[in-house]
């Protein structure tokens, strides 16, 4: 294959059928790389950390892994049978220009985990190439943008390096921990918490539930005729395995090395593996994980903006040079935070965490209500770009039902700068992300099917006349 052809023309276009390739196991290969990595490990030493023990916060860790991947996952489903980056799908929710509003509060996440990542990698990176913490981060998040200015194919490909390279590193790091750990001790020290077990469980879903506006963009170049079933169940599995297998090695490191962890995240983990070649090896393991997660937040970040900004403007392609822009703004963005904030790391990326699940999990619930039980999986593609055609410029029912769940989950959410006045009766649970996917799911099914319009069957080419409301 010639270097241009690696390099990726599309944005917030259509993917033609004859430029789809590629099988759904793509999916299990990225997800699972995007997933063995610092971060996940931080999420689930976080469970321990916070007061829970090893068996309750493991075990809650699952639970919220496999519901929120879940949804994750049917998100994932969406990308072959549209060939759409995800939230242009939202404009048939929330109208031509209103899918603005996500849209921003997306946009902030992406920015928001570019920082968290680029602070641990950038120490990574920093060990790697003898120079300090700031220089490390700001090569990195270079690395990053150059990176995801190439495009989709280069994105899949580190997914299934890193995926490798990654499992390998976890299962040597697997080994040298449980010889220093009491494995059994710490199952035999299991105490039922429900405060905080349904922390664990938050913690991994609004982790699982933050990838879902963007999911379907690695999703979107498989053939048409690929399995939703298939795509499905292999990024769920992909996603599932590589969190679940992240944070339990975080949960037994956190119970076992207690402040040696918290006082430096990175350096504990690498001494955990050795010294010299392997140390480096290793240095080199924790920057490659969160370059492939950094790769898709920088991607998704800047077809959230595209998405937005071409709402108002019309435009439905992208020039190479206002890629690169995007890209650019984006990393530009994600360094100044991380270089902010990266003395106070561990306390704000939970509070970022569970407050992002916050405003996620409403856009969750209208969007897949949406898609499968009232859209049944066809949209009118060409009207997605047209603020005069059957989904309108703003769609104020789906925008009020969105404000509603999020204003539903203020009551029952906790965090270190707000806790709800419900939480305290509830023994400290923060069951928001529930309240959030339930409220306007089903506010929003009462109100859209009666009101939506159903699409044509043709979802590629519909005519002008069947595109009014």
């Amino acid at each position: 294959m010639a270097v241009e052809d690696l390099v990726e023309r599309r944005s917030i276009d259509v993917v033609p059928d004859d430029e789809r390739h590629g099988t759904a196991f793509s999916q299990f290969t990225l997800w699972l790389g995007a997933n063995l990595q610092i971060t996940a490990v931080v999420t689930g030493a976080l469970a321990v950390v916070l007061g829970g023990d090893v068996v309750w916060s493991a075990a809650g860790l699952l639970l919220g892994n496999l519901l929120g991947g879940a949804v994750m996952a049917l998100h994932s489903a969406q990308g072959p049978k549209l060939g759409l980056p995800q939230m242009i799908q939202s404009r048939a929710q929330f109208g031509v220009r209103g899918a603005v509003v996500p849209l921003v509060l997306v946009i902030l996440m992406y920015v928001g985990f570019f920082a968290s990542g680029s602070v641990l990698a950038g120490q990574a990176t920093a060990q790697l190439t003898h120079t300090n913490d700031t220089t490390g981060i700001i090569v990195f998040a270079v690395v990053t943008a150059v990176t995801a200015a190439v495009g989709y194919r280069v994105i899949h490909a580190l997914g299934r390096v890193a995926g490798v390279v990654c499992a390998l590193a976890f299962v040597y790091l697997g080994i040298r921990l449980l010889d220093r750990v009491d494995l059994s001790a710490l199952l035999g020290d299991a105490h039922f918490d429900l405060p905080m077990f349904l922390l664990a469980v938050s913690l991994s879903a609004s982790w699982q539930l933050a990838f879902g506006p963007y999911v379907a963009d690695y999703s979107r170049y498989l053939p048409r005729t690929t399995s939703g079933r298939a795509t499905f169940w292999w990024t769920l599995s992909g996603s599932a395995v590589g969190s679940q297998w992240s944070m339990t090695f975080g949960v037994l490191v956190a119970a076992s090395a207690g402040d040696a962890f918290l006082a430096d995240q990175v350096g504990y983990v690498v001494g955990l593996g050795g010294t010299g070649l392997i140390a480096s090896f290793l240095y080199f393991v924790i920057a490659l994980g969160k370059l492939t997660v950094n790769v898709l937040n920088t991607y998704g970040g800047f077809m959230s903006m595209v998405t937005s900004i071409s709402g108002f403007r019309g435009d439905r392609t992208l020039s190479p040079r206002g890629r690169t822009a995007y890209i650019a703004l984006i990393m530009v963005a994600g360094t100044a935070v991380a270089l902010l904030g990266k003395d106070t790391f561990l306390t704000s990326f939970k509070d970022f965490l569970l407050f992002l699940l916050t405003f996620f999990t409403p856009w969750s619930a209208i969007n897949l209500v949406d898609y499968y039980l009232i859209s049944r999986e066809r949209y009118d593609i060409p009207a997605l770009f047209d603020p005069e055609g059957r989904y309108g410029a703003w769609r104020w029912d789906a925008l009020t039902v969105y404000g509603v769940g999020i204003l539903a989950q203020l009551p029952f959410l906790v965090t270190h700068f707000y806790t709800g006045p419900l939480v305290e009766p509830l023994g400290g649970a923060d069951i928001s992300w529930i309240v959030g996917l339930v409220v306007p799911a089903a506010l929003y099914w009462l109100l859209a099917r009666r009101e939506t319009p159903h699409a044509p069957d043709d979802t590629r080419y519909a005519p002008a006349s069947a595109r009014k409301a």
